[in-house]
């Protein structure tokens, strides 16, 4: 079955506000109690949009493009989570958001714990899905020789549809996502610094994960106080897009109880 990681969208849905220094893109479904909702590296609000319907009935979503990501900007052309975690915080101020919910897809996950940790009475509860404590040596490999040619096709496919301006932008992601393979400070999260993340926690990954082994997670797991853990059978990174996976309802019956 044909993966589809960021579903065609043909206008803008959101809004754009100015958040340090970039012009920042967010979009908002539903109604309710607020939960934050962060895409992955290269892709934009669109990964979200196979969930937003359900998930739109029971909260008020705020979905985001990341910095340099879809339609928000990155003059810098420079991207560390823990910056992103800064942007995203800035735009919940504006928001009027004091406490949310959160779920975040990889990149999205780990700028999550950055969020998570820094700031522990932000966040009610959170799902992390392909997150990571630190980066591994697999991981920085992959990070080291990613090319635009060599991406699997629907990860192509997503670059160029989250992409909106067009291939310089891909071009800009892929250089920093490469430098992200010999930053050692970003990614650097210790079970001490687990331990004072408050916010209830589902800890999501699939046992293929190319970048992260499963013992990552398993760690972190164990490291925040309040945390359970969902390891999926035969799952890759980010395996919530497989129909096999209710990742949906799951996550729905975690952030509610």
């Amino acid at each position: 079955m044909k993966k589809t990681y960021a579903p065609k969208q043909t206008t803008p849905l959101g809004h754009t506000v100015q958040v340090n220094n970039i012009e920042m893109y967010y979009e908002e479904h539903g109604a309710g109690s607020p939960l934050l909702l962060l895409h992955g590296f290269g892709g934009c609000t669109q990964n979200w949009h196979p969930f937003t319907d359900k998930l739109s009935e029971h909260y008020r979503l705020i979905v985001v493009d990341l910095r340099g990501h879809g339609y928000s900007t990155n003059p810098e052309n420079k991207f560390t989570h823990r910056e992103a975690a800064s942007d995203v915080f800035l735009l919940l101020e504006k928001l009027g958001i004091e406490n949310f919910s959160a779920m975040g897809m990889s990149t999205g996950g780990m700028i999550l714990l950055h969020m998570a940790a820094s700031q522990p009475k932000r966040i009610r509860s959170m799902v992390l899905i392909s997150v990571t404590s630190h980066f591994p040596e697999q991981a920085r490999a992959i990070m080291r020789r990613a090319s635009f040619a060599t991406m699997p096709r629907e990860v192509r496919e997503m670059y160029r549809e989250c992409a909106k301006r067009g291939d310089e932008q891909i071009q800009q992601l892929i250089t920093q996502f490469n430098a992200l393979h010999d930053n050692y400070d970003d990614m650097n999260f210790t079970s001490q610094s687990l331990a004072a993340i408050t916010a209830r926690t589902l800890v999501v990954h699939g046992d293929r994960d190319n970048f992260f082994p499963v013992e990552i997670p398993v760690s972190i797991y164990r490291s925040i106080p309040d945390a359970s853990l969902w390891i999926i059978p035969g799952g890759d990174h980010v395996p919530i897009f497989d129909s096999a996976v209710p990742f949906t309802s799951t996550a729905l019956r975690f952030l509610v109880e």
